[in-house]
């Protein structure tokens, strides 16, 4: 009860129905584990959240960039929603700390892993539209996914983003070599180098090897934007 005070704090929003973000931060693992009846997990209030989060998103491209067309809006509105965006997003929540997980999934590294992180999130925004309607559901998705935008489409596409810049500069092959890795098994971290050519342009590292060379793209990108500026 007390981490679910805290986590209000957190969010900024007090529910009325403290059931509704238990429900939402309860994983299926606990509630197989501790044999809570069908449904009390934050599966369904995910399904609700995600498409909550969609409607959100789409309205606000709308408005933000009228002259957007549809394709690229499409486009944007998938970058923003995925599941590492939004795990990403739930860093500054500090959402992991807050999941009920049954002990096997906590014991695996559980509370930094992208697909629960993502799922919990958009079960926060289904529990709070459910609990005080579609403007506190959308302050909250403003407040804490479609803020720097720009910056996040440059991070989760970066990959991509590289790869059509280095094609178009025809500055030679991009290759991904993997340097390093640390850590048990179940909370691996992996080291990652990229090269252009023959040239080292950047570093990563994740809980992934796709996540490590979407932070080594990253890199090189703010590297070749600092010098074409």
């Amino acid at each position: 009860m007390r981490k679910q005070l805290e986590f209000q704090k957190v969010i900024g929003y007090e529910f009325q129905q403290t059931g509704l973000l238990e429900q939402a931060l309860t994983h299926s693992s606990y509630a197989n584990e501790k044999r809570m009846k069908k449904h009390s997990d934050n599966e369904r209030l995910e399904f609700l959240g995600d498409a909550v989060l969609e409607i959100i998103c789409s309205e606000y491209l709308y408005h933000h960039y009228p002259k957007m067309p549809e394709g690229e809006m499409t486009k944007m509105r998938a970058s923003l929603v995925c599941e590492p965006t939004l795990a990403y997003c739930t860093k500054e929540l500090h959402l992991g700390e807050y999941l009920l997980l049954g002990r096997g999934e906590d014991h695996t590294g559980g509370r930094k892993r992208s697909s629960i992180l993502s799922d919990a999130l958009e079960a926060v925004i289904g529990a709070i539209y459910l609990d005080g309607g579609f403007a506190n559901a959308k302050e909250f998705v403003l407040k804490f996914i479609l803020t720097d935008i720009e910056h996040k489409q440059l991070f989760f596409d970066s990959k991509t983003i590289l790869q059509e810049t280095v094609q178009g500069q025809n500055m030679g092959a991009i290759s991904y070599k993997l340097i390093g890795e640390s850590g048990p098994d179940h909370d691996k971290v992996f080291q990652v180098e990229l090269c252009i050519g023959s040239r080292r342009a950047g570093t990563g590292e994740g809980h992934t090897k796709k996540a490590a060379e979407q932070e080594a793209a990253y890199h090189a990108l703010l590297r070749l934007k600092e010098q074409n500026h």
